[in-house]
């Protein structure tokens, strides 16, 4: 049970998911002007008292990201000016962690860069779900706990109840992701492989495993331009997959995203609302499942001192 010392606040990126957590905690919103200066500036005025208190910021550094991202951090110096007695930055969506690496000369680390951004904004710890890579926690100079999206997924598959299934990752790199997702649903793994030629783009160069009169579930972590996901889906059917389904916790689709799942021999694509899916992309075959009652469960043990890992294997959805 929460208590008054806790406190739920929102950014603008997805104050529907932090009402949702509230909603579980049966705490409300707290109080919380966000607007903008005529020159795009963000201003932020924190309408209620917060001093003592443990507050936990919901805000996904989605697109807009760096407008999203300097609202996070200018929030939570307003809390640090405040006297709040500690700040965690609910991150659902974490953006810049594609670049967290020197992948050739003179470039930046951006996602240790924001890592750095967030903490020295005054967050006392991170909340982030489904990260781009794992080790992206030690960027971080301050405790982080990394959730998975996982639970919820895995209980809807359940329920769906598919026959013959097969978990396809649709690159490499998302090898182990998938593994885990065969494993608990008692499903056969199969890796595509391909090679990318752009930003935007990808080529497939084969597959390792069996598809063939399969039903196919291709699971990763985002969903941003939808190239690779939906090469692996045409890729299987051509191979003479079944069913094929699309999966992933963050919902970017950005670019040509919404136009090439609309052509994907796919019949069911699942999300998560870490990221809120906007009007002009919702679809009939898009699927979107809650995380608030994940998130919440994790904030109420958080505020209590207790064990976050226990609640790894639960099957959480609203």
């Amino acid at each position: 049970m929460a208590n008054a010392n806790m406190k739920i606040f929102a950014g603008s990126s997805n104050r529907a998911l932090a009402e949702r957590i509230a909603e579980h905690l049966n705490v409300r919103v707290g109080d919380a002007q966000v607007a903008k200066f005529a020159d795009g500036e963000v201003r932020v005025r924190i309408k209620e008292d917060v001093r003592g208190a443990d507050i936990f910021l919901v805000q996904s550094t989605c697109p807009p990201v760096n407008d999203n991202l300097m609202e996070l951090v200018i929030m939570m110096d307003a809390f640090k000016r405040a006297s709040a007695e500690r700040i965690t930055a609910v991150i659902p969506y974490f953006g810049y962690a594609r670049q967290d690496r020197k992948d050739e000369g003179r470039v930046p680390i951006s996602a240790k860069l924001v890592a750095n951004m967030v903490t020295n904004a005054g967050a006392d710890r991170v909340l982030a779900l489904d990260l781009h890579a794992a080790q992206l926690q030690g960027f971080f100079d301050i405790p982080v706990d990394h959730l998975y999206a996982s639970p919820v997924l895995t209980r809807y598959f359940r329920r769906m109840n598919i026959s013959d299934l097969t978990v396809v990752a649709p690159d490499v790199g998302s090898s182990k992701l998938a593994r885990g997702y065969a494993k608990r649903l008692q499903a056969d793994l199969a890796i595509v492989d391909k090679r990318r030629v752009s930003d935007q783009d990808t080529k497939v160069m084969s597959v390792i495993g069996d598809v063939k009169s399969k039903n196919v579930l291709i699971i990763d972590d985002m969903i941003s331009t939808a190239g690779s996901i939906t090469e692996a889906a045409k890729t299987v059917h051509d191979l003479g997959a079944k069913n094929i389904y699309l999966a992933a916790t963050h919902a970017i689709l950005c670019g040509p995203a919404m136009e090439r799942l609309d052509k994907a021999p796919v019949e069911q694509v699942i999300v998560t609302d870490t990221i809120p899916v906007a009007k002009e992309n919702r679809r009939d075959y898009l699927k979107v499942l809650s995380v608030a009652r994940l998130l919440g469960e994790v904030i109420l043990r958080i505020h209590h001192a207790e064990s976050v890992s226990r609640l790894f294997d639960m099957d959480l959805e609203d």
